[in-house]
């Protein structure tokens, strides 16, 4: 049996041990996992975090893309890894939040297997119907949806996807039904919205509906965020549109795994700040329709439970389930 000395000496002995190795950190290459295929914006994002990050750190950092199972094969890698700073993985909403609601088989908890590095990018949704659609504004929608039960069709990218909790979000906040087509990708969904065989949608912004957009294909009418986009500053927020807490941001954020030392995160998420400061990474990031949405450890510890829960509320009351 220790005394009590005796537990006071292990305990500042462990407490050595850790300032010992947070000191030396890093003293080898570091790994960021994107629980994506190669190409998306997340895997993007990762590679200029790496290439930025890795000057301030002394030390080279490579992407890894694990993807498979909605997340679920990156994520796990590194939920099981030792808590040292060196396996890191750029999670999204889907893989920290939506997930834990959506998949029976998800094993991991975002607030209790992981540690929280820094907040990075909030990708907004937009509501966007084709150039003729008779509603011009968001409460042309709603009131539209109101008097025609069931009648408007709305598509995202699948089952559990960002652009159908979106919708199914925009439905419970605005009081209104209305029928979930889902597709394949974010393509065939914008093919067919272009054509006419579905209403609307609540899309991510960047990439191909903000070309759309742009083009005057499709017309924007909300932004499902708290604040309005640069991309878009002359379309209110939903909220602003009359409909609020309707905020379905994509976001991204670093992770490590949990019991990493705090002096680690630290470590890491000054290096992460620092890259995410430069006016190049901004600018670059802003061209990809990928704001910069910086959040500190102790931001996003606090932010994600609150994640977790509306998305799970959301997906009960809607009965949302995948394969």
């Amino acid at each position: 049996m220790l005394t009590r000395r005796a537990a006071l000496a292990a305990l500042a002995a462990c407490g050595f041990a850790s300032r010992a190795h947070a000191q030396s950190f890093p003293s080898r290459t570091i790994t960021i996992v994107v629980p994506y295929p190669p190409g998306g914006p997340i895997d993007t994002l990762a590679r200029l975090i790496a290439q930025e990050a890795s000057g301030d750190l002394g030390q080279s950092i490579v992407v890894e893309n694990r993807p498979g199972a909605s997340g679920i094969v990156g994520t796990g890698a590194v939920a099981r890894a030792e808590p040292d700073g060196y396996l890191l993985i750029l999670g999204t909403n889907q893989t920290h939040a939506t997930n834990q609601s959506l998949i029976k088989s998800w094993t991991f908890d975002a607030v209790r297997d992981f540690a929280p590095v820094a907040g990075v990018a909030a990708m907004p949704h937009v509501l966007v119907v084709r150039k003729d659609f008779e509603a011009k504004s968001v409460g042309h929608v709603v009131a539209n949806a109101k008097t025609k039960p069931g009648a408007l069709t709305f598509g995202s990218m699948g089952n559990g996807s960002g652009a159908h909790l979106a919708a199914e979000l925009f439905k419970t906040k605005a009081g209104i039904d209305m029928l979930h087509v889902p597709f394949k990708g974010l393509a065939p969904m914008t093919t067919e919205l272009l054509a006419g065989r579905v209403d609307l949608s609540i899309a991510p912004l960047p990439g191909l509906i903000a070309q759309q957009i742009a083009s005057g294909n499709l017309r924007a009418l909300g932004i499902a965020s708290a604040q309005r986009t640069a991309q878009l500053p002359s379309v209110p927020t939903f909220a602003e549109a009359g409909v609020a807490g309707v905020e379905a941001d994509a976001w991204s954020a670093l992770f490590a795994p949990a019991k990493t030392p705090p002096a680690v995160i630290e470590r890491l998420y000054g290096a992460v700040a620092a890259a995410l400061a430069k006016d190049s990474v901004r600018a670059t990031l802003a061209r990809q329709g990928l704001p910069v949405a910086l959040k500190t450890p102790a931001e996003m510890a606090a932010m994600l439970p609150g994640e977790v829960e509306k998305w799970a509320a959301v997906i009960r009351l809607a009965q949302v389930t995948v394969e």
